[in-house]
């Protein structure tokens, strides 16, 4: 199969959009800025949230499902949340369609019209603090630690596969503390899982850290992030954790009597991951002869090619290579043999490498005769004869250091690319013919912030959490700076 694909050095988008879609990841679908997950992509999808489940359960969380649909009272409870969410809200106004009288077709029934009008969720924390009031009434019933995996729509008018769609899968996690501190500690926890997901499940390297004001989730007093660095120079955010403090208890009157009897609000937090991180794994690590998938993710870990001619001789390889098969699925690694006789070598070979399957066997009449199978590794390119008896060892030893080296790969290329700037020339130059993260003296006002992003369209991507104090001078304005801020383009 040919790739055609666009070069990341002429075009990064185009190359990127091609290879959602020639990959067979997702499509583009019938109702403007949704996309259709095919089966490929569903599958990465799959593994990342089984995961992420794994992750969230061991650290005592459960999972519920709330509803599709919010009253629109209940998002104009909480002021500063309605207002980051009402331009991006899709409204329910009726109930019912009918057949236009003139047999024009369907209409909607003029007298179905709702008597309170409902949002399709955008995110669910008014909802679920709504349910949340029913269910704590006590410091028994604390804490409160509830996840969902679900579907949100946030109406966006210039979409992109995977990075930015009207509708998105995810998984949001809202959480009720009896004080400041537990929930503190809980946004705190978030980020560090979601972190520790992204660097050893994906192999994305990323930057922790909390948002300006200006950037911060609509209702939140601290949102915590963790940015990453595409190969285009641009950051992309992973994931978010929210200190909600007592905003949405108070919006909706969740208090829980403390051990001696008095009656409190409770404290709150909100996380979430999305399939976004499709898009930085993506990014992150494919090249321009197709995706580049870590084996921790990848649906297909191993292919196992037959070179054959005539019945015969594959009836022969298959016989070779049925227990390789099962060895490697009784340790836990996805194999597929390809034996399709639809399709020549050739084709197979493109395919997987399009498709980013870690390792690649490919075995022909002379391997038959010398007991051998070649093993070609996706992410170098690099191809050895190995004898059929250590097969099965170095397939082990190649999840493990691919995984690493294409971790160690992007760590590189994030290195390379954090700058440090001093003058706000050099932070228009740099971020113009080099890209990637600025770290720049910022004096911590919003005004400034955005006279930055009007100018130069970058953003603070965080305030790192291991940032260091550092006297300085903010960058446009001369005023003092107690420490650097990054800075990037975003998605």
């Amino acid at each position: 199969m040919g790739k055609n694909l666009t070069k990341r050095a002429e075009d990064y988008s185009k190359w990127y959009n091609e290879l959602v879609v020639k990959a067979d990841l997702a499509e583009n679908s019938g109702v403007r800025g949704c996309m259709v997950i095919k089966p490929y992509g569903y599958a990465i999808w799959e593994k990342m949230q089984a995961q992420l489940d794994i992750m969230f359960k061991e650290t005592g969380h459960e999972n519920a499902y709330f509803p599709l649909f919010i009253p629109k009272s209940y998002l104009s409870k909480e002021a500063s949340h309605v207002e980051g969410f009402a331009k991006e809200c899709a409204v329910v106004t009726h109930y019912r369609l009918k057949n236009a009288e003139d047999g024009s077709g369907i209409i909607v029934d003029p007298d179905a019209k709702l008597e309170e009008e409902l949002i399709v969720r955008p995110t669910s924390e008014t909802i679920i603090w709504d349910t949340y009031r029913r269910w704590i009434q006590s410091y028994r019933d604390l804490p409160l630690l509830i996840n969902q995996w679900a579907n949100v729509v946030r109406w966006e008018m210039r979409t992109r596969l995977f990075l930015r769609t009207a509708e998105f899968l995810w998984q949001e996690g809202h959480t009720a503390h009896a004080t400041e501190k537990e929930a503190i500690a809980e946004a705190e926890q978030m980020m560090n899982i979601y972190a520790e997901f992204v660097e050893d499940y994906m192999a994305v390297p990323v930057i922790k850290g909390t948002k300006t004001a200006s950037e911060r989730f609509a209702g939140a007093l601290e949102t915590y992030c963790i940015e990453a660095l595409m190969q285009d120079g641009k950051a992309l955010q992973a994931g978010t954790s929210h200190f909600l403090g007592q905003n949405f208890a108070k919006a909706f009157d969740v208090k829980f009597a403390t051990k001696e009897g008095v009656q409190e609000y409770v404290w709150a937090t909100s996380w979430g991951v999305s399939t976004r991180l499709m898009g930085a794994l993506i990014m992150t690590h494919s090249d321009d002869n197709g995706l580049v998938l870590p084996p921790k993710l990848a649906p297909i870990q191993v292919v196992i090619v037959p070179i054959y001619k005539g019945e015969d001789q594959l009836d022969a390889i298959s016989e070779r290579v049925a227990p390789l098969v099962k060895e490697l699925r009784s340790k836990g690694i996805s194999v597929k043999y390809d034996n399709r006789d639809t399709h020549k070598p050739g084709f197979k070979f493109n395919e997987y490498e399009l498709k980013g399957v870690p390792v690649r066997l490919a075995i022909g009449q002379r391997d038959m005769d010398n007991g051998t199978f070649e093993v070609a590794r996706r992410d170098t390119f690099e191809k050895e004869t190995v004898k059929a008896d250590e097969v099965v060892a170095k397939i082990e030893f190649l999840m493990e250091d691919i995984q690493t080296n294409i971790h160690n790969k992007a760590l590189e290329h994030r290195r390379t690319h954090i700058t440090e700037v001093n003058s706000y020339e050099e932070f228009k130059e740099v971020l113009e013919n080099k890209g990637g993260f600025l770290s720049a003296h910022w004096d911590g006002t919003p005004e400034t912030e955005e006279l930055i992003k009007e100018q130069t369209k970058a953003t603070i991507r965080c305030i790192p959490i291991d940032v260091k104090k550092e006297a300085g001078v903010c960058m446009v304005t001369g005023k003092p700076s107690s420490n650097r801020v990054l800075f990037a383009k975003a998605y």
